[in-house]
């Protein structure tokens, strides 16, 4: 008859195997969603007429008038003139 200590032991390797199958199920359906959405083709670009969201600030070199610009029909906008000069572009600050 086993004592309580082999039963222990069994139980535990039970326990176990059962984590390492229940991990192997999990890192297997995170692998093939990953798979799947990477596989999807990229999404078509916005028709010509239509606006794209942007985040881009701009500054006038000759008052210090500040522009942020959040849609614009390119993803690089021209720059906007102010004080018949064009505009730099500067970092936002709090973003």
């Amino acid at each position: 008859m086993a004592g309580p200590a082999v039963i222990a032991a069994s139980v535990g390797g039970v326990v176990w195997v059962l984590a390492g199958v229940l991990l192997g199920v999990v890192l297997w359906k995170t692998g093939i969603a990953v798979l799947r959405a990477l596989s999807q083709p990229p999404m078509p670009p916005p028709e010509p007429g239509e606006l794209r969201k942007v985040n881009v600030r701009y500054r006038c070199g000759v008052c210090g008038m500040e522009l942020k610009l959040t849609l614009a029909p390119d993803e690089d906008p021209p720059a906007p003139k102010h004080c018949l000069e064009e505009m730099t572009v500067v970092a936002p600050l709090y973003d």
